[in-house]
């Protein structure tokens, strides 16, 4: 990039003195040869203000006339551009390129991978071309969509068409680094949209995750825990790959945390970082987050502070906002679910899997063998005349899957839906978002109460203890005030509710019979609600939930009776099907 200075009637060895002039307020200069320049009202003075300080450029560099700057800055340096007459600035090959490459005509020529052609709304396909363009440039990137709008699946078809377009030779290996409630959600959301990648989770003992990470072939996708990395981070050493990937990154939003460390420790080409909540209470998360994408590029983090944290924050400056701005605004995407899903159904649902692991496996499956004992000791009769006893087993084992602890008093080990959840609603209440949190165990409700007050997120509870009168009362407190989540257990809030204040509906431990699990959604789905709601169910991959979940669609009658308690003298359900439910 080649500045010219001619129009500017100065000698450019001056520039540096009449720049700490400007910078000073001084409303006039002296030149070398006795005239004066008037320093107030000067676009050039202003443009060449910003020009250095914005680029960190020195002087030396200016007075040749001659800029080399690093190519992320060209982005920003096109926003300086934008409106400026005066200086003549002579673009070369290379910045023309990238800014072009940049606009939305070349987003146009990006070929989505076939298999998810259909299955792309056109918001998640401009959000994949944006990170294949981003990639080309080796650009690091902020997918900060709104909850519910897909951030993992334009990310898996972005590493799908690297993966399908790459030669042999090509590295295409890749980390992605997620909170450790959602590795296995990962996981089987590849399974879903791009069955043939090559997807490892990082997960089992130290020797195991050290063995997965050294023998990761060139075009495999690793998935691992914040948590995970932090402690394996020596076994990463000389491991290269082409982009590694952070979800919920606001995981990161303290840079002086061993989570943050790590992820900027890895070697990567390209950096994305996947959150709805880039800024959460102040500045200085952001620069954390780009200062993993392109170190750097915000400068240090002192010189942030000094010349764009505190300005805005304290003086609310507005020429420190726009400088910010300008920087960011090409790195970042952000859509938000009433600007894009007007074309969508107002309600919107989705499993999320959970990974047992162990303790709470080893109890688990425990648990599964002394039903299967049990049902292989009786005789025909005694199973017909024993299915409540069996029923209150399968209660148990579902209880498992929520919580161990709402059956063993003494188990302190945690339970890998309460993080799935009490991350899930983290990321809710961050985006703005209040939530109605079902489950049929109100003990299971109490426990995630606990958490919340651990998070400090507010909520109301709804049980069959509460009165009718604060029943109705709660309801419209939690219309019409700032309280997050409403926590309800499914006798208490399956029917009668207008909470059309919330858009995001939990089923903690899903109801099987669609008809008591529709009810609960639509305390929210109803008439008077005017965003789309996102209904998030919560199962334990290879369990009985799982399983009950496979066999809704084949034989409804027998969950909705298992799991109800309904016509269990009916005789309707076999042995067999009864040890299909306690297959792993």
């Amino acid at each position: 990039l080649t500045i010219d200075l001619k129009n500017i009637d100065i000698d450019v060895k001056e520039i540096e003195e009449i720049m700490v002039k400007y910078e000073l307020k001084k409303k006039y200069h002296r030149l070398k040869d006795g005239s004066f320049i008037n320093l107030e009202e000067n676009k050039e003075m202003d443009f060449l203000n910003k020009l250095v300080i914005g680029m960190d450029i020195d002087y030396q560099q200016l007075e040749k006339g001659e800029i080399r700057l690093p190519v992320n800055r060209s982005l920003y340096l096109d926003q300086l551009l934008k409106g400026m007459k005066g200086t003549e600035i002579v673009k070369n090959g290379e910045y023309k390129k990238i800014v072009n490459g940049m606009k939305q005509d070349q987003l146009e020529e990006m070929e989505v991978p076939k298999n998810l052609e259909p299955i792309l709304r056109y918001y998640q396909k401009t959000g994949f071309k944006w990170l294949k363009i981003l990639d080309n440039y080796r650009f690091g990137g902020i997918l900060a969509d709104d909850m519910g709008l897909g951030k993992t699946l334009q990310t898996i078809a972005f590493l799908l068409s690297e993966y399908l377009e790459a030669q042999a030779s090509d590295n295409r290996r890749a980390l992605i680094v997620t909170p450790a409630s959602l590795v296995f959600n990962w996981k089987n959301e590849f399974s879903l949209f791009a069955p043939g990648l090559p997807v490892r989770m990082v997960t089992g003992s130290a020797a195991e995750r050290r063995q997965i990470i050294r023998n990761a072939q060139s075009r495999d996708i690793l998935i691992t825990s914040y948590e995970l990395l932090k402690r394996d981070l020596e076994a990463y050493e000389g491991v290269t790959f082409f982009c590694q990937i952070i979800d919920e990154a606001q995981y990161i939003k303290n840079h002086n945390t061993q989570a943050a460390k790590a992820v900027k420790d890895i070697e990567s080409g390209c950096r994305f970082a996947l959150t709805g909540t880039p800024i959460e209470n102040r500045l200085s998360e952001l620069w954390s987050i780009f200062d993993y994408l392109m170190p750097g590029f915000l400068y240090g983090y002192q010189r942030f502070r000094t010349e764009i944290e505190i300005p805005v924050v304290q003086s609310q400056d507005e020429t420190a906002m726009e400088r910010l701005q300008k920087m960011v605004r090409p790195f970042i995407l952000r859509r938000l679910k009433k600007d894009v899903l007007t074309d969508l159904p107002d309600k919107l649902e989705k499993c999320m899997f959970a990974n047992m692991e162990g303790e709470q496996q080893k109890l688990y499956h425990a648990h599964v063998q002394r039903i299967r004992m049990m049902l292989d000791r009786q005789s025909d009769e005694e199973f017909r005349t024993g299915k409540i006893q069996i029923l209150s087993e399968l209660t148990k084992l579902r209880q498992l899957c929520c919580d161990p602890g709402l059956i063993y008093d003494n188990y302190e080990s945690p339970s890998a839906k309460s993080s799935l959840c009490v991350d899930l609603i983290k990321n809710a209440v961050a985006g703005g978002h209040k939530v109605l949190l079902f489950s049929q165990f109100t003990s299971m409700l109490e426990n995630l109460q606990r958490k919340l007050e651990e998070e400090e997120i507010s909520y109301y509870v709804l049980t069959g203890s509460t009165p009718k009168e604060q029943r109705l009362a709660l309801v419209e407190d939690f219309n019409n005030d700032a309280t997050n989540v409403f926590c309800i257990s499914l006798k208490a809030g399956g029917t009668g509710l207008n909470l059309t204040a919330a858009d995001i509906v939990i089923h903690f431990d899903p109801w099987w019979n669609l008809a008591v699990q529709n009810q609960a959604t639509d305390r929210a789905h109803r008439i008077g609600q005017t965003n789309v709601v996102n209904v998030y169910k919560l199962i334990m991959k290879d369990t009985i939930e799982e399983n009950i979940m496979k066999l809704q669609e084949r034989k409804k009658e027998l969950a909705e009776q298992v799991l109800s308690g309904e016509d269990l003298g009916s005789g309707s359900f076999t042995k067999e099907e009864l040890l299909e439910l306690l297959a792993v």
